[in-house]
């Protein structure tokens, strides 16, 4: 078999193989012993497929007891990943194996065999399952709860499929195929055959909404699913290679369509052109095939190409149902159309109403399963009996049945009951299965309430349910516990005695009815005990046959449980005219405990009529309890019956049963001894025995020594003659040889040492080669070095030269600026020496030049301090320059990296020098123009002045030479660049003379002069506050220029 992938195909092989073992030269395959665990790892080491069968893990379930046995896997199942699946047993274990995870759970006990398994639902942790009792039922892997119980199929379900959506699942069965609804767990539709056809399988197309129906008289039909109508019939096969179709396997989508049955042919149908395109041929030996599966293959996925005859095929020898000549399909809910197949091989279609039931039935008599209790009671009137196809599910709608399995499942986990371990003896049953059934069920009943333990005649009462629902244990439980608490009420208040209440109104109801046959059993003295007991125990399993019994409790499961008791006196009554024969207690005895010929109808007819005829103040009905069905979930507490007498007899045969294991073992004990006497005293005579031979053999083994040892010193002396000589051709052997090595051990020596002398040459020639080249390359790399070296020097010579030109180019200039301003002053000075009364002015003017001039002056030393710095700093770059470069001759890379440190470094100083360069002089543009500002207002003063004396003394003529050097003074001003700073500093202090004569008014001058003088003070010191906020005074260590 083959699933969705390699892993699970091989579980799922081994599961269905029944413990298949690898065979011939290949390897083991590991064997996983389910036992009595519920969940664990599947394997303990790391699956290794078997070579020739590719089985990775045999999986089997065996049951260590009693009776030892291995349980079979059923079904398998996987999901649509392939890497879990379901397997069920015989007995209604579900277990899910996870082959990725390494490990299985049991999910589930169903009590009964399952007949199929679905596990690729829409909800991934759902599955279907379908049991023993026609009915589906839907479980949870995780919750373990039952999720919906489908009923509806009347016999086996043999296939479920599901789409391809996991929304909707076919339930095929021998006699009809129903159409679920998984959202709701309805039933949707339903198609039904005729008996003579049967079907075979119906399944869901892969990739499609198609439906395709198999049936037995190998008629292929497909439908729509969407409408459910007829789109096409595949044609009867040629003429002579005709087969029975039994089983079918289609690819992954749904193009090829593969039928076989009982014989060794395989037809290949095309279901695109609905055409027989290939019939295979297996081996003649292949009788029949059980299986059929796709392999999917590398080029082709398993869709269009056919695939080669790669098909599994088992011989069976079961038998092949007939053909049949009708087909008939119809539906039995909604308005769909089916068709039907006539006799003519013709499609037709039919049209099928829903029936509408409009009678309202009372709810007291309404049952699970859509069942009424009032219509199965006419039922039963009309016929005397129910239906045997559908008798179990009658009885169980009855009964009420909840199906408990947890609880019933923790009953079975108790074990078997000491009292029932040896319950073989007592009752020797030739099925062993029953056997076990028996025990178990009678086990769950004594875990359920202690007095079952005690009861002797508790196996009798449940035996007919056993051997009746021996398939379903459930059922078979909960079947004798509701027949024990609802019509064996009162049976154990006098336990350990028989129930004398119940007795009593038996003989009562007898008395009524039929005084003569209870005088004639009392003459006799036969009690209660001996014609009512035996049936009530045994539930007339031993009067009644199998047909007789069923009809019996059709009538008793359907009335009150008095009706029980009305069964037993009309059975009496009945029997009146043999019993009134009798006059011995051991014929009474062995008349109720036998087979008699009596119409069981008569007796059920009679009991009805007692159920009508007896007085109320003596009929059973008023005396018992209604019928009370056993509650969901958990079984109720039975304890209606004298505990201390239970537990005084449960201590007792604990007791006993102590006492005789005690007995046992020291019997066991005893007989050990015994045994083991005997064997010691059997090993010593045997000892004796052989000492005693062993001696003996002893004296004729010395015996044949001495002549051996006779025979042994001749042959040694003639083997000594013999070693000699050989001894002497060795030792001449030894010597060729060696004088023959030794020549050989000595050209070889010589040989080698002559290859060796050729080798040593030719290396050390190659060594002094390599030597020369690489002493070249040194060379070569060393001038590369060198060279790179003095080109290194001289781009950083060029560098300095070119900063040293920058800086004398702009000392320079700075040195013209300042002879500009020398000039300049001069002339003013000149100017204001002619004035006389101006000198005290001049002089003012003077000192605040030469402090500006100091101020200048500072700020010139600070200025040369930082370039000093920063030749400083460059001569130290220059000398650690120069020591990488010695350093980095022999490291090529570092030296490099050296270089671009030390070129960054430089290149951001020079540009932060150039940026503070260009801020100095914007500010001392900026202090020229305030100083060309001044001396031009200066000179306007001047100027007003001298022509105000104009008017008064007659030195025009020096006045118009004033304005001409005053005009002059301005061009040259204009002449001065903006950058350069004017310094004062040179102007000598002498006294001015004036030419002019100023003899008169000089009162008035020296007046104004004073005034002028208090104005140039007010004006130096405003100067001077504005030189010491733009630049104040550093004071730096004295320096030296040098060349």
């Amino acid at each position: 078999m083959r699933a969705a992938s390699p892993a699970a195909a091989a579980v799922g092989g081994a599961l269905r193989g029944g413990g298949e073992r690898g065979s011939g030269g290949g390897p083991r395959m590991e064997s996983s012993d389910l036992g009595g665990r519920q969940q664990g790892p599947i394997w303990h080491r790391k699956p290794s497929p078997a070579a020739r069968r590719g089985v990775i893990v045999n999986i089997i379930h065996s049951v260590k007891g009693y009776h030892s046995k291995t349980i079979r896997f059923l079904n398998v199942a996987f999901d649509s990943s392939g890497d879990s699946l379901l397997a069920g047993d015989h007995q209604g274990n579900i277990y899910v194996f996870d082959l990725n995870g390494n490990r299985f759970n049991l999910v589930q006990r169903t009590m009964q065999a399952c007949t199929a398994l679905a596990f690729n639902l829409r909800r991934k942790t759902e599955f279907l399952v379908a049991l023993a009792d026609y009915s589906i039922k839907c479980f949870d892997i995780e919750t373990k709860e039952l999720v919906s119980w489908m009923r509806g199929h009347d016999s086996s379900v043999s296939s479920i499929s599901v789409h391809g959506s996991g929304r909707y699942a076919i339930t095929t069965s021998t006699d009809t195929a129903q159409l679920w609804d998984l959202d709701t767990f309805q039933r949707k539709r339903k198609l039904n055959v005729r008996q003579s056809v049967g079907i075979q399988k119906v399944f869901f197309l892969p990739l499609s909404n198609t439906i395709l129906s198999c049936f037995k008289d190998n008629s292929v039909f497909a439908w729509e699913f969407d409408t459910l109508r007829c789109k096409y019939q595949l044609p009867t096969p040629v003429e002579g290679s005709v087969l029975l179709y039994k089983v079918f396997a289609v690819t992954r989508d749904g193009r090829i369509f593969v039928a076989g049955g009982k014989s060794n042919h395989l037809h290949l149908w095309c279901l695109e052109s609905k055409q027989l395109i290939r019939i295979i041929q297996m081996p003649a030996k292949v009788r029949a095939v059980r299986h059929l599966e796709f392999l999917t293959d590398s080029f082709d996925g398993g869709s269009n190409q056919p695939p080669p005859p790669m098909f599994k095929a088992v011989e069976d020898s079961s038998k092949c149902t007939s053909e049949a000549n009708k087909l008939m399909m119809r539906v039995t809910s909604g308005r769909s159309e089916w068709p039907w197949k006539s006799k003519g091989s013709k499609i037709q279609t039919r049209l099928l109403k829903l029936q509408v039931n409009t009678s309202l039935e009372n709810k007291e008599n309404e049952l699970p399963g859509g069942l009424n209790k009032k219509r199965l009671r006419a039922l039963l009137k009309g016929f005397g009996e129910y239906p045997a196809k559908y008798r179990m599910f009658v009885w169980r709608s009855l009964l009420q049945l909840p199906e408990n399995h947890l609880a019933f499942s923790s009953l079975i986990d108790k074990g078997t009951h000491s009292a029932f371990v040896n319950i073989q003896n007592e009752y020797p049953i030739k099925s062993m299965k029953l056997l076990r059934v028996l025990q178990r069920t009678l086990s769950a009943l004594a875990h359920w309430s202690a007095i079952f333990a005690e009861t002797p005649y508790i196996p009798l009462l449940a035996f007919p349910f056993v051997k009746l629902f021996q398939n379903n244990q459930l059922i078979c439980f909960e079947v004798v516990a509701t027949v024990v608490v609802n019509f064996c009420q009162h049976w154990f208040e006098y336990f350990p005695n028989p129930p004398v209440n119940v007795l009593s109104m038996l003989e009562n109801v007898l008395a009524h009815h039929d005084k003569e046959l209870l005088q004639h059993l009392i003459t006799y003295s036969v009690t209660s005990q001996v014609y009512a007991w035996p049936l009530l125990e045994t539930l007339f399993s031993e009067v009644l046959t199998r047909e007789e019994w069923l009809k019996v409790f059709d009538n008793i499961f359907s009335n009150h449980p008095s009706y029980f008791l009305m069964i037993v006196v009309a059975y009496i009554i009945c029997s009146r005219a043999p019993l009134l024969h009798c006059n011995q207690t051991a014929d009474f005895e062995y008349f109720f405990h036998h087979r008699n010929n009596l119409d069981i109808n008569v007796v059920i007819k009679e009991a009805y009529h007692l159920m009508e005829a007896t007085p109320p103040d003596i009929h059973p009905q008023h005396m018992l309890d209604d019928f009370i069905p056993l509650t969901k979930g958990q079984y109720p507490v039975f304890n209606k019956y004298p505990k201390f007498i239970v537990d005084y007899q449960t201590q007792e045969w604990e007791r006993i049963r102590q006492d005789e294991i005690e007995y046992l073992r020291e019997r066991q004990l005893a007989h050990e001894l015994e045994a083991k006497a005997q064997e010691w005293k059997a090993e010593d005579e045997a000892w004796y025995r052989k000492q005693k031979l062993l001696k003996e053999a002893e004296e004729q083994k010395r015996k044949m020594l001495l002549e051996e040892e006779e025979k042994l010193v001749e042959q040694r002396q003639r083997l000594a003659a013999v070693k000699r000589e050989l001894k002497v051709k060795e030792l001449q052997f030894l010597d060729a040889s060696r004088r023959r090595f030794l020549k050989y051990q000595q050209d070889q020596r010589q040989m080698e040492l002559k290859r060796l002398d050729d080798e040593i040459a030719r290396k050390v020639s190659m060594r002094e080669q390599e030597t020369a080249a690489t002493v070249q390359d040194v060379e070569a790399r060393r001038m590369e070095l060198e060279s790179q070296r003095q080109l290194f020097e001289q781009h950083l010579i060029k560098d300095q030269e070119a900063v040293t030109q920058e800086m004398k180019e702009e000392v320079d200039a700075r040195q013209r600026k300042v002879d500009l301003e020398d000039r300049l002053v001069q002339r003013l000075m000149e100017i204001d020496r002619e004035e006389k009364q101006k000198a005290q002015i001049v002089a003012e003017e003077n000192l605040a030049k030469a402090e500006q001039k100091c101020i200048d002056t500072d700020w010139r030393l600070q200025v040369l301090h930082k370039l000093r710095r920063d030749d400083q700093d460059r001569e130290k770059r220059y000398e650690e320059i120069a020591k990488l470069l010695h350093d980095n001759r022999v490291k090529e890379a570092e030296l490099l990296k050296a270089m671009r440190e030390a070129e960054e470094k430089k290149w951001e100083e020079v540009t932060q020098k150039k940026a503070q360069l260009e801020e100095e002089q914007k500010a001392a543009a900026a202090a020229d123009e305030h100083r060309k500002w001044f001396l031009e207002d200066k000179m306007n003063d001047a100027l007003e002045l001298a022509e105000k004396l104009q008017s008064e003394d007659g030195y025009f003529e020096r006045l118009r030479d004033l304005k001409a050097r005053r005009t002059e003074r301005g061009i040259e001003l204009q002449q001065v660049p903006r950058s350069g700073n004017i310094c004062l500093n040179d102007f000598s202090a002498s006294e001015s003379s004036s030419h002019m004569s100023l003899d008169r008014r000089r009162e008035e001058l020296a007046c104004q002069e004073r005034e002028l003088m208090a104005e140039v003070r007010r004006l130096r010191q405003k100067l001077t506050s504005r030189a010491r906020t733009r630049h104040p005074p550093t004071r730096f260590p004295a320096t030296k220029w040098t060349p």
